[in-house]
């Protein structure tokens, strides 16, 4: 009998750690996430072409706009109370001060600025014709309803024709496109499929997946095993079935741009605030966004920019020819227009606390260039209850600043006239004409200067049994080593109070052991 009270004595601990940690696994083995509140929209399909109006002639785009809004006569007026349209949203300064701030007069650090360039970054805008300030954004009859509602998949917008299709044959670098066939395109119109969405938001920044780094040219044919949501073979299903639209009003911010806590898509409206089983992983929701835990990667198939550096801009080849150099995957890390570039596949995110609204750099606004200009700031912190942690593409750049005023330039980059930079190369006058265009003050003197941009990343959401482990965060040097405001178990520790615990542990063994010594003795 006192063997066997030593034995257990001895063996209790250990049979006690063993099952702790298999217990630990054994919460990080993949479960189903709950679903609720999801369907696929069913809107009747309407064959429009039987619609008598759209069996015309149509000799310009801004005919077919007529048609569909003689129809949809509310549309009009919807679409142009939207930030897709007007580009801008409300933003409250520092000083308490609304205006409006958006993609329309924000700046960033890919190609830097719309004004003074328009005709080449409206090609991505909802419109017809705006290449520059008189642009009437109140006439309805210069939306462009066929870029979103196309279901042919042969409208093209050209790149630098503010907007507009071609009219005739025109190729752009190694592309060809047609003019397109208005009254096919009308006819075969339906709800935005991803191809529609993903003609403007996969190569924004002027290449596949330049930009954001979780959305790319290959959504439109893409496994669950890079995005579980949009996976051919997983769930197909297409961008609005989570951005849903309200009178054109589409669910959805861009921190780059957005600032406020509204209008948000949330990975909580489908999976709930308690998604698992599991209750100590359904706590961590509490603090740790849902995306932290299961985008592990982003720019799983094509790689995404994560530098730009304008200030090796203007290099050429001996004869004057423009420089263009590509790494072995064929990125281009080098072109006489832009400057240098970084690239990387499959990258892990960084992580930052983020309450859902953001700040800005507004125009004007001085800067400290002994560290990079933060262009955007998520904000949030430990303490903030709305805050979580949340994944981000970080996008670093160099580029063009008035050091004299301490603050950045808007650039004018895009035009055949005498002071663009794509056609002089002369960085002074583009600076002069950009700042211009946006009545700030330049000095006349230029530098460049280091900034970054954060990107939360939402997409490439990764299969079941592949989100990340206990192990990922709680342990040294983990992904969120560099979130200090808070204690970290596995990451965080004490040295005096481990030994210290080592050392009650041990002691409290050797009592137990000497106990039993001395009841068997006795």
């Amino acid at each position: 009998m006192k063997l066997l009270i030593l034995f257990i004595a001895i063996i209790t601990p250990w049979v006690i750690g063993y099952f702790y940690v298999k217990n630990i696994k054994d919460s990080q083995k993949a479960d189903k996430v709950k679903l609720v509140n999801y369907k696929k929209d069913t809107i009747p399909k309407v064959n429009h072409s039987k619609f008598e109006i759209l069996q015309q002639k149509f000799e310009t785009p801004q005919q077919v706009t007529e048609a569909c809004l003689s129809c949809h006569n509310r549309t009009g007026h919807d679409v142009m109370k939207s930030s897709h349209w007007n580009w801008t949203k409300d933003y409250r300064t520092d000083s308490g001060d609304t205006i409006q701030l958006g993609k329309k007069n924000i700046i960033n650090n890919f190609c830097i600025g719309i004004s003074s360039n328009e005709p080449r970054c409206t090609s991505c805008h909802i419109g017809y014709g705006w290449k520059d300030h008189s642009f009437d954004f109140t006439d309805s009859r210069n939306i462009d309803c066929i870029v979103c509602h196309d279901r042919t998949g042969t409208y093209k917008k050209f790149p630098t024709g503010a907007g507009y299709p071609v009219k005739e044959v025109k190729k752009f670098g190694n592309k060809t496109f047609y003019p397109p066939d208005y009254n096919k395109i009308a006819q075969n119109v339906g709800t935005p499929a991803r191809q529609n969405c993903g003609t403007c938001h996969f190569v924004g920044g002027g290449g596949n997946n330049v930009k954001h780094g979780d959305i790319a040219n290959e959504m439109n044919q893409v496994t669950k095993e890079v995005d579980v949501h949009m996976g051919l073979d997983g769930a197909n299903m297409e961008c609005v079935d989570c951005h849903k639209t309200e009178r054109h009003n589409i669910t959805g911010n861009l921190y780059s741009i957005a600032s406020a806590d509204t209008n948000r898509v949330s990975c909580e409206r489908c999976h709930t605030g308690q998604p698992h089983k599991n209750t100590i992983i359904n706590q961590h929701t509490k603090k740790v966004a849902c995306q932290t835990c299961h985008i592990p990667e982003y720019a799983k198939v094509s790689a995404t920019k994560m530098y730009w550096n304008w200030s090796t801009a203007g290099k050429f080849n001996d004869d004057g020819s423009v420089l263009i150099k590509k790494d072995s995957a064929g990125n281009m890390i080098y072109h006489s227009l832009k400057g240098s570039f970084v690239w990387k596949n499959n990258v892990k995110p960084e992580y930052m606390w983020f309450n859902g609204k953001a700040k800005h750099y507004v125009l004007g606004d001085k800067v400290d260039t002994t560290k990079p200009v933060q262009l955007n700031t998520l904000l949030g912190n430990y303490h903030d209850k709305n805050s979580k942690i949340v994944p981000v593409k970080v996008h670093s750049g160099r580029q063009i600043y008035d050091p004299v005023n301490n603050t950045m330039i808007l650039p004018h980059l895009f035009g055949k006239d005498s002071t663009s930079y794509w056609k002089n190369f002369d960085w002074n006058k583009a600076a002069e004409t950009g700042m211009k265009s946006v009545n700030q003050p330049y000095s006349g003197k230029y530098a460049f200067a280091p900034t970054e941009m954060y990107w939360p990343i939402n997409h490439m959401v990764a299969p079941m049994g592949k989100s990340l482990q206990c192990t990922d965060c709680h342990s040294r040097n983990s992904r969120l080593a560099k979130l200090t405001d808070f204690y970290l178990p596995g990451r965080d520790y004490s040295s005096f109070l481990d030994w210290l615990g080592f050392g009650l542990m041990f002691f409290a063994f050797v009592g137990v052991v000497i106990h039993a010594v001395l009841r068997i003795l006795k």
